[in-house]
């Protein structure tokens, strides 16, 4: 392949070779005494050159850079609306020649060892393009370089975490901490429980090592302090809202109060709860969380009501509900039908969404000023491995992205050591396609940062 290379970039050269040197004109290239491209004329009517057999050779050898991702930009992600190419100029090179699929884009001059080429991708839409770049010298004009671009919006997959319980064990802060040593691009979503704060189990000391872990994980990676309420009597009972036992999606009443319908307390009652968290997270130095996650994904249309009214962004309660088969039939328990019913349309593939004031899986106008980010990955606790790339995948063709799109998956702390294997895997697989390394349309992100992508409509 190299001697077929070799063998070309020769050819060239002689045929460059016998239309002069001496600075007389070369068809549109004004060449100067030395040599060096002066002023290149872009033809009145370009015609793509024919493509040789051995471009893919010729490819390596010239082109040193470019990207091959380009991401259509939002509020939150830049785009890329400029490629630029770098590349070494064959011998005897005059000119270079840019396209983008059948569009001519412009001639250039060879002006030095490595050549910029630069082209306008803002009024591309998502696709995938042919770049090819020719060689202009004299009267002749050869394909040197031929590329694949790529125009996709981005594919953001959020990884959470739901805090069921108080407090963490140091083996699950130091498993969690491996996931950001071995994803060094992720960044988490905690759904951070109030309970932490008001749970008598926890003494002053085990608190303050847990804000400061999680202020720690913020500031290192752009972590964010969401909120998870389940409605542990401990907590409620630190307002004027009476502790409910029942519903309970596990058993007939649950006297904790952690498994209760957090959908079964009102918009009013709801909206006391939300500010007293906001307040205990506001004592504590994490600041106001603006995500949120219902306990059992049990949230109800006049609990995200009480999530706008109290200055929450977004909430990622619905749920992908079948893959939650695992709670099928079990004793008392109605957590699977619960979700079954309030979540009937959500699945796999789900995005977010404005939902209606007066239905939850509707985003008829007018609309609750709360983005719903489907939860259409479930969590650790209920898929394999396979499955986290299974519905990874169902979110990604593998090409371009038509739209931005959302892939939420995630763990609960307290369980995590019986599935961290899973996550770690399934995030290596995850990571094959990040756009942090030109290898797809992939970023890792935030709940909240999805309003950004997804405003509220007007």
């Amino acid at each position: 392949m190299k001697r077929a290379l070799a063998t070309l970039l020769l050819i060239l050269g002689l045929a460059w070779a016998s239309c002069g040197d001496d600075g007389s004109s070369h068809g549109d290239a004004q060449v100067g005494s030395d040599g060096a491209a002066g002023q290149c004329t872009a033809p009145a009517a370009p015609v793509m050159p024919e493509i040789p057999v051995n471009i893919a050779a010729s490819t390596a050898e010239t082109v040193r850079s470019y990207r091959r991702w380009n991401l259509i930009g939002n509020a939150l992600t830049q785009g890329e609306d400029t490629l630029a190419i770098t590349l070494v100029a064959p011998s005897g090179a005059q000119c270079l020649d840019l396209w983008i699929g059948t569009a001519f884009v412009g001639r250039f001059p060879v002006e030095g060892a490595e050549q910029v080429l630069e082209a306008d991708l803002s009024s591309l839409g998502p696709g995938r393009y042919q770049v090819l770049v020719a060689a202009v010298g004299g009267a002749v004009t050869m394909a040197i370089a031929q590329l694949d671009v790529f125009r996709s919006h981005p594919y953001y997959v959020l990884v959470t975490n739901d805090w069921d319980d108080s407090g963490k064990t140091p083996e699950i802060v130091e498993r969690e901490e491996l996931l950001h040593a071995n994803h060094p691009h992720l960044k988490l979503t905690h759904f951070v429980g109030p309970y932490t704060f008001t749970d008598p189990a926890l003494t002053t000391a085990e608190v303050d090592e847990l804000v400061t872990w999680l202020l720690g994980m913020r500031e290192q990676y752009g972590d964010e302090i969401g909120l998870h309420v389940h409605p542990y009597c401990h907590f409620v009972q630190t307002t004027a809202v009476p502790c409910r036992v029942s519903p309970s999606f596990v058993w007939a009443e649950d006297p904790e109060g952690y498994t209760v319908v957090l959908g079964s307390y009102t918009q009013a009652e709801a909206e006391i709860l939300f500010q007293r968290a906001k307040d205990l997270f506001l004592g504590h130095g994490l600041g106001a969380p603006t995500s949120f996650r219902a306990g059992g994904w049990t949230a109800e249309i006049h609990t995200l009501a009480a999530l706008a009214a109290t200055g929450f962004v977004a909430d990622s309660s619905a749920l992908n509900w079948s893959r939650l088969e695992e709670w099928q039939g079990v004793g008392t328990a109605t957590l699977y039908e619960w979700n079954q019913s309030h979540w009937a349309t959500i699945d796999a593939t789900s995005q977010p969404y404005y939902p209606s004031a007066i239905d939850i899986l509707d985003d008829s106008p007018p609309v609750l000023p709360i983005l719903e980010v489907p939860d259409n990955g479930v969590m650790v606790d209920y898929v394999t491995d396979d499955e986290i790339v299974e519905l990874f995948e169902a979110n990604w063709p593998g090409e371009v992205l038509h739209r931005p799109t959302t892939y939420v998956t995630g763990y609960h702390p307290g369980s995590y050591l019986n599935y961290d294997r899973y996550m770690e895997d399934g995030l290596t697989a995850i990571d094959q396609f990040l756009h942090a390394e030109d290898a797809g349309p992939v970023i890792y992100e935030t709940v909240s940062n999805m309003a950004l992508v997804w405003p509220v409509p007007e």
